[in-house]
């Protein structure tokens, strides 16, 4: 089969690989029909290279059509239209019943002191080959997989299941959002973008998107939100009390994460990282790593006194320098942690399949592509050329 390769530091490639087999019982064999490229991917893409080995299989966004199953697979069948979230959890497990998926353990990787094996992400969640490619082996297939009508509609309408929309979905309810609140959104990524109309839904009395980039903006308008253009706002904490009677917001999400703009500082030293050999950024990275803060920090900083602030972006630093005494005298509540996605989808598998698209899931892909054409979709979303957004990747579309 056809897969999407990492091959070195900005530089990804479709290769050719071995079709996967079933190797345990609990194991499916899913032929993939979308694929997506994640912002997190592009963490991978630039700045953890040093936990990739050459030929790993990238992607963590995808569905298909089940095409083998094990025998301890539980009620999968072949045939199955599915989605499959992108951390693998075994659902019965001490962490799983109480619906921490993300810390699944059946599925932690210990080695590396981590919670739920995650597909297409790095020795440190377990190496498991990941989405992007033609077929996908599913681990502990008896509770993962989330089966969806067959219905003739796109892909796009349940793709985003596999993460986008459960990782949103907990951002909110991490936020603690309720009637009649107020919401920021940093960064209007596809995360950002469904945060931001997940809170509306649920009642925010006003969200606002902040971003830099006029497409993303452009978009979340298009969904209802109030939007702050970093680019011509010179004072953000300012702008937000003025949209919020001095106080600032309820609850803040931040949906941006490591590679923050304008972190020139962490910028650098990620980069510098990424330059040395593996066996030296394994451990600076782990030991010594820090992130671009500049989203987190606003995020704490226009969130009001007695608020929360709830953490969505990827995070990966050792030694991050926090404002400790602001959060301490502004009383707030921290929430954050990869999405336990089977927590979330009996709340949103009815906003799919019912009437209507009330998140507008089908408004978030700005480009769908073959698989081949992957590696230069991954420099167009990088640097944001071209309006785009989100890529979906097609395998089995001819390039």
């Amino acid at each position: 089969m056809h897969a999407l390769t990492w091959q070195g530091r900005e530089k990804v490639s479709v290769e050719q690989v071995p079709d996967p087999t079933i190797q345990e019982p609990t194991d499916a064999i899913v032929r993939v029909t979308s694929t997506a490229i994640c912002g997190s991917d592009l963490h991978l893409y630039s700045v953890l290279g040093a936990f990739l080995d050459a030929g790993d299989i990238l992607g963590h966004e995808a569905m298909g059509v089940v095409e083998e199953v094990g025998p301890g697979a539980g009620s999968l069948r072949a045939g199955d239209r599915v989605v499959i979230p992108f951390g693998i959890a075994c659902g019965t497990c001490w962490m799983c019943s109480r619906g921490l998926y993300s810390q699944c353990e059946t599925t932690q990787v210990r080695a590396q002191g981590k919670g739920a094996a995650l597909f297409g992400y790095t020795k440190l969640y377990g190496q498991v080959p990941g989405g992007q490619a033609q077929y996908l082996r599913v681990p502990q297939a008896q509770f993962g997989p989330v089966v969806v009508p067959d219905d003739g509609s796109p892909d796009e309408r349940y793709l985003f299941l596999s993460d986008v929309l459960p990782t949103a979905w907990q951002a909110v309810a991490y936020a603690d959002v309720t009637v009649g609140d107020t919401v920021a959104v940093l960064g209007l990524g596809p995360i950002g973008q469904m945060s931001a109309r997940i809170a509306a839904h649920r009642g925010a009395s006003q969200v606002i998107g902040i971003d830099l980039v006029p497409e993303r903006l452009a978009m979340a308008q298009r969904h209802g939100i109030d939007v702050l253009d970093l680019g011509s706002t010179d004072d953000l904490v300012a702008a937000v009390q003025d949209l919020t009677d001095g106080r600032g917001v309820d609850a803040a999400i931040d949906a941006v994460g490591m590679e923050a703009h304008g972190s020139r500082v962490a910028a650098l030293g990620q980069k510098a990282a990424g330059l040395l050999p593996d066996a030296l950024a394994a451990p600076l990275v782990e030991k010594a790593g820090i992130d671009r803060l500049d989203a987190l920090r606003s995020a704490i900083d226009i969130t009001r006194r007695g608020g929360t602030v709830s953490i969505s972006g990827v995070y990966g630093g050792a030694v991050d320098p926090l404002p400790m005494m602001t959060m301490f005298d502004k009383g707030l509540t921290l929430r954050m942690g990869q999405a336990n996605v089977r927590r979330w989808v009996d709340d949103l598998l009815p906003l799919l399949t019912g009437d209507g698209d009330p998140l507008g899931v089908l408004d978030l892909r700005t480009h769908r592509v073959p698989l081949q054409d992957a590696p230069a979709a991954y420099e167009m979303f990088q640097k944001k050329q071209d309006g785009c957004i989100k890529v979906v990747l097609d395998p089995h579309a001819a390039a």
